[in-house]
């Protein structure tokens, strides 16, 4: 049985540090991020707590690729991704929660 996956990109209040992760557990996952559960990692070394971009596969495979992709591309590509989906880069977290 397959399970889906999600990829995401978080940044900081600063919006000046990003951060490409992908995961079968999208809430979970941005939860621990927002509550530094791993206080060595990077998102908690660099306060990344604000999910700015999302995209939900059916396939966790089909989201790890697209992880690979997007961890490919140079700043200004991620820019225009978070850009086509969140032009004012709010934190998703605060909007969509509620339709998860």
């Amino acid at each position: 049985m397959q399970k889906g996956g999600a990829v995401y990109i978080m940044t900081n209040a600063l919006k000046s540090v990003l951060y490409t992760g992908v995961t079968s557990n999208l809430i979970k996952r941005v939860q621990e991020h927002r509550n530094k559960v791993y206080p060595e990692s990077f998102t908690a070394k660099y306060n990344v707590i604000h999910l700015i971009y999302y995209k939900t596969f059916p396939a966790i495979e089909e989201a790890i690729s697209e992880e690979k992709r997007i961890k490919a591309g140079n700043r200004k590509q991620k820019n225009e991704l978070i850009n086509s989906v969140n032009p004012d880069w709010k934190d998703l977290w605060d909007e969509d929660v509620s339709k998860w």
